[in-house]
C-alpha cells in the first residue's frame, strides 16, 4: 500500500448506538454496519443492521438521515413509505438505474425494493418463511433461505446469493419470475471450469458484476472467490485455496488462504474483498492475479485511523469501491464505516 493512502472513520464511535438524524461528528453512533454503497447522487448509504434501518450520509452537508426503517425489529409496511416500515436486519443494498433501492432482509428471508423518492416499499422476493421452492414462478411466492446479498445485472435482472440453499437465483426484471441460475444446492467444493448449472457452490455470499458483465462471487464457507463467465456459463477460480486462513499476500491469489470472505467490489483494476474472519480488506490485481492486504493487520481490534496497515478492523462485512478510488468498509463489530483513500 502506497504511503500516501489513509483511512478515516465516516460514522461510528466504536460502540453500538443509534444516532438521530442530523449532523455527523465524533459522537455519531451506528450498530453493526454491513452493506455499503453509493446512491445515484454519490452519497454513501449503509445498512445500520443493529438498528434495523438503512441510512444515508450527505457528505456536503455532513448529515446522516434514515431512509428505510422505523428502527423497530420486524417485517411490515409494504405499500407504504419506507420510513414507516419495520425491517429486521438489512444486510446488503443496491441501486438500479432509476435510483430505486433494493435490500436484503436476511432473517426475514426476503428482498425488498424502495422507490427512489422513498414513498413506497414492497417485498419483491420471498414469502418470509425459510425454504427452497418457487423456481419458474413469481419471486414473491418463492422461498429463500437466508439470502445474504444482491446484485443488479446490466439488463436489470436481480441476482440473489441464496446462501442457505447454496444457490444463486435470478429474478427476471420484466416478469418477476425467479429461477436458479447457479449452484446445485449441495454444500460442496466448486469445480473450476465447471458449468454453473452442475457445479456446487458452498455458501455463496456476495456478488459483483465487472465492466464486461461477468459476475464475481465470494464463497464464505468455501473460502474462495470465483468468476462466472456469463457468455459461456462457466465458473472460474480467482482466489482462495478453500482452506480457511490468512496467508499468501504478494503471490497468486489462487494459492492464498482466505478467512470467510463476505464482501466483494470490482473495479477495472482490482477486486476488493472483505475477508471477514482475518479482519482485513484484501485486493486482487485483475491483471497479475496477485493478492495483497490494503486495510487491517490480520488481528481484531479498533483502529487507529491513519495508516491502513496499522488500522485494526473487527469482522468487516461490506466493501464498496467508488470510481474515485475511495473504498467504503462496513467495519461491523467496530460499529464504524471507514473510508480508505487509495489515491
Amino acid at each position: 500500500m502506497a504511503s500516501d493512502t489513509s483511512v478515516t472513520t465516516l460514522v461510528g464511535t466504536g460502540v453500538p448506538g443509534k444516532a438521530s438524524d442530523g449532523p455527523i461528528g465524533t459522537g455519531t453512533a451506528i450498530a453493526e454496519p454491513f452493506g455499503v454503497a453509493l446512491d445515484p447522487d454519490g452519497h454513501p448509504c449503509l445498512c445500520d443492521l443493529g438498528n434495523h434501518r438503512i441510512c444515508r450520509v450527505d457528505l456536503q452537508a455532513r448529515r446522516i438521515e434514515t431512509i428505510v426503517g422505523t428502527g423497530r425489529h420486524g417485517h411490515s409496511g409494504d405499500g407504504g413509505p419506507a420510513l414507516e416500515a419495520d425491517v429486521r436486519e438489512p444486510y446488503e443494498i443496491r441501486f438500479d438505474s432509476g435510483g430505486n433501492l433494493y435490500f436484503v432482509d436476511m432473517p426475514s428471508h426476503v428482498i425488498r425494493r424502495v422507490t427512489s423518492d422513498g414513498s413506497r416499499i414492497e417485498t419483491i422476493a420471498g414469502t418470509g418463511e425459510a425454504g427452497f421452492d418457487g423456481d419458474g414462478g413469481p419471486a414473491t411466492e418463492a422461498a429463500f433461505r437466508q439470502p445474504h446479498s444482491i446484485e443488479i445485472a446490466p439488463d436489470g435482472a436481480l441476482f440473489v446469493a441464496d446462501i442457505g440453499n447454496h444457490r444463486i437465483r435470478r429474478i427476471d426484471p420484466h416478469t418477476g419470475v425467479v429461477e436458479t441460475f447457479a449452484g446445485t444446492g449441495e454444500p460442496a467444493r466448486a469445480v473450476d471450469g465447471g458449468d454453473i448449472a452442475s457445479t456446487p457452490l458452498y455458501g455463496p455470499r456476495t456478488l459483483a458484476f465487472d465492466e464486461h458483465g461477468d459476475l464475481y462471487l465470494t464463497l464464505r464457507e468455501g473460502n474462495a472467490v470465483y468468476r462466472i463467465d456469463m457468455g459461456r456459463r462457466t465458473l472460474h477460480h480467482v482466489a482462495g485455496t478453500g482452506q480457511g486462513g490468512y496467508r499468501g499476500d504478494g503471490g497468486d491469489a489462487r494459492a492464498a488462504d482466505l478467512a470467510g470472505p463476505k464482501g466483494i467490489s470490482v473495479t477495472r483494476a482490482a477486486l476488493y474483498i472483505a475477508d471477514t474472519e482475518s479482519h482485513t480488506i484484501r485486493r486482487i490485481d485483475r491483471q497479475s492475479g496477485v493478492i495483497s492486504t490494503v486495510l487491517g493487520d490480520g488481528t481484531r481490534h479498533d483502529g487507529p485511523d491513519g495508516d491502513p496497515l496499522r488500522c485494526g478492523l473487527a469482522r468487516p462485512h461490506g466493501v464498496f469501491a467508488a470510481a474515485d478510488g475511495r473504498i467504503f468498509v462496513g467495519d461491523s463489530d467496530n460499529h464504524r464505516v471507514r473510508v480508505l483513500q487509495t489515491r
